[in-house]
């Protein structure tokens, strides 16, 4: 039995609590310090489950493609993250519809703060973190060049940050909404350089990625703008309350703090449309230049073809009249009679 205790603290979310329900008791879950010893079980999960992936697909298909050095970084970079973003993008659609976060808008910043969770919606928030906690070793494991570490590093970086401060902040609803819109997007871009990687005349699925991208960043902004500016600031319980998890939503009574939160939202939203605006810009530009480069070589070689001299056996035509090669007219022999 102390086993059995022992081993549940690592795999079964902890401190829930029993809630009273319209039907009874419900229970549900808060967080606290013993979540890291439970994060920490997933993220040797999230390792093995790394390295299957890696061995058993990736590897497989990259010894049949040939790729360069750069290119088999990339692709084992996409590859992983293209069957973590399509697992976290299904689970996530699941808990969000079976909640009824999507169904009723509302209940994003309905009764908030949102301390007591359901069990599906605190084990999707652990494993999130154990997933990006997982990827700092893994970059020793897989030998990453040092000239992606940085990037990577800040990437890693910034998804702990928003998915540590959704839940510590009891931000949960509108965290897992976020989460799905970019993860949908992330899907479809790595998907896409997978593609461009095995056959590199397709980039049609950037296009889609393109697409959705831009789609999931206006309802990404929406959403901010009406829980922040709309749903939050309507609140009951606008007091400081760290024990009650209420950290502050009594500053969004405030319409000047409101207005700025709203203003670095907007700001940060306008600055990553504008990176996606200049690489959809290079992107086009290079493959416009490609195909020029392309017709410029076709034309030359059409040139050269229509340029090169037949070869005669004999003689040359000048003005309808075979001539010889000394410039002699060829004049058939007398046969002698016999």
């Amino acid at each position: 039995q102390v086993t059995a205790k022992t081993a549940f603290l690592f795999i079964l979310p902890q401190y829930n609590v029993s809630v009273p329900a319209a039907d009874g008791e419900l229970v549900q879950y808060h967080y606290g310090l013993k979540d890291l010893v439970t994060i920490l079980f997933y993220i040797f999960i999230a390792i093995i489950l790394h390295a299957v992936v890696q061995e058993y697909a990736l590897d497989k298909i990259n010894r049949r493609l040939h790729l360069s050095k750069v290119k088999h970084s990339k692709f084992n970079e996409s590859g992983q993250l293209v069957a973590f973003h399509l697992t976290s993008v299904i689970w996530c659609l699941y808990v969000v519809v079976t909640e009824g976060y999507i169904s009723n808008p509302r209940s994003l910043w309905e009764n908030y703060p949102h301390v007591y969770l359901p069990y599906q919606v605190k084990f999707f928030y652990l494993c999130q973190l154990a997933y990006w906690l997982h990827a700092l070793p893994e970059l020793y494991f897989q030998k990453v060049r040092k000239e992606e570490i940085p990037r990577q590093l800040r990437c890693i970086a910034l998804y702990l940050l928003h998915i540590a401060g959704a839940y510590l902040l009891n931000l949960t609803r509108l965290g897992l909404i976020l989460l799905l819109l970019q993860y949908l997007a992330e899907f479809f871009f790595h998907m896409a350089r997978l593609v461009y990687f095995a056959d590199e005349n397709n980039e049609k699925l950037f296009n889609v990625w393109a697409v959705v991208f831009v789609v999931t960043r206006l309802f990404t902004l929406t959403l901010y703008i009406l829980v922040i500016g709309f749903g939050l600031p309507r609140v009951e319980s606008q007091a400081l309350d760290p024990e009650r998890g209420n950290f502050f939503s009594f500053l969004f009574n405030n319409i000047l703090f409101r207005m700025s939160v709203l203003l670095l939202v907007c700001l940060f939203q306008a600055s990553v449309m504008w990176r996606f605006i200049h690489f959809q810009l290079r992107r086009w530009r290079e493959y416009w230049h490609e195909q020029s480069s392309r017709k410029r070589a076709a034309a030359t070689a059409s040139t050269k073809q229509q340029t090169k001299p037949l070869k005669r056996d004999s003689g040359y035509h000048e003005n309808g009249v075979v001539k010889a090669e000394n410039g002699t007219s060829p004049r058939t022999k007398k046969l002698k009679s016999p």
